[in-house]
């Protein structure tokens, strides 16, 4: 949450958020019912935006959320069907398709979608921290060690590759195993996305994504791949510092504001909803602060570019 404002102004700026939120969840992402059955009390659309909620008031564990919620006036007058943490844990998982749909919804709705440049990078997603919960966790045949270079540490998880523009909005994401390499992950990620990628798109990546054959890759994709030089290189982009702390700064967000290491997934739909329930309040608050006053110390979500 943004800083330098009174508490009730960040509370009527976060109401207005979840408002609007709403609007466009119930209005563009959920579909619209069809056929027989009773009408849900508690719908996809408010689930979603409760969601948001959660990870903007910072309860990373959703026992403590939904005790939070039930015994909070305010929230039971927007949320008044809410159900308790089994059924907001069973219907989240659920929803993983429609999180991923209102990030990218959320994302189109933003001038920035227009922008020539993404930026991309990785970063680690801690899973464990003993010997037990690598050897007996579900998340065995999917996350593995790595290690963290910024940090100077190894840990066992998984690896978050972002890309996003340059106000941070997540465009293409996905979990991999640390494991994996990175030039092969992203690959991937931008195969299966194709369809996003517009002629003459800039791609800014760290120097880890050199090589022939990516440099190839990206070329057929219509991408211009924008790096720092490797030492070994002659000079043709220089070290790109001031441009690279953009994406930075994403991630100090995602880990610092919305607790992306506390995510506390145990599995890997959890793990995935977990991640994709702090991508989508970190893109709905990009969206309001791009449809507000952008220069507002109310902002919920700021950058220190």
């Amino acid at each position: 949450m943004g800083g330098g404002c009174p508490r009730s102004n960040r509370d009527e700026e976060l109401n207005t958020l979840l408002t609007a939120l709403y609007v466009l969840i119930d209005d563009q992402v959920v579909p619209a019912r069809a056929g027989r059955g009773r009408r849900p009390l508690f719908t996809d659309s408010e689930l979603l935006t409760l969601a948001v909620a959660q990870v903007l008031l910072r309860y990373n564990g959703e026992r403590r959320w939904m005790r939070h919620v039930h015994s909070n006036p305010e929230l039971l007058a927007m949320f008044p069907h809410v159900p308790r943490q089994p059924g907001y844990n069973k219907r989240l998982r659920d929803a993983r398709p429609l999180l991923c749909k209102t990030i990218l919804t959320l994302a189109a709705c933003c001038p920035s979608w227009f922008d020539d440049l993404w930026i991309t990078d990785a970063t680690p997603v801690p899973c464990g921290m003993s010997r037990e919960t690598v050897t007996r966790s579900d998340l065995a045949n999917h996350a593995n060690y790595g290690y963290c270079a910024s940090h100077s540490r190894f840990y066992w998880g998984l690896k978050l590759y972002l890309v996003c523009t340059g106000d941070g909005m997540p465009v293409m994401w996905c979990l991999a195993d640390p494991k994996i390499g990175e030039r092969e992950v992203l690959s991937a990620l931008l195969d299966n996305n194709h369809h996003l990628i517009r002629d003459g798109q800039v791609l800014l990546a760290d120097k880890g994504f050199s090589g022939t054959e990516f440099k190839k890759l990206t070329e057929s994709k219509q991408l211009r791949l924008l790096r720092p030089d490797r030492k070994d290189e002659t000079y043709r982009n220089g070290n790109l510092g001031g441009v690279r702390q953009w994406i930075e700064s994403v991630n100090q967000t995602l880990k610092s504001q919305l607790g992306l290491e506390q995510h506390g997934g145990r599995t890997p739909a959890g793990v995935f909803t977990r991640i994709a329930q702090r991508l989508l309040a970190m893109s709905a608050g990009i969206w309001h602060n791009w449809h507000t006053d952008v220069t507002s110390k109310r902002s919920l979500i700021a950058y220190d570019h």
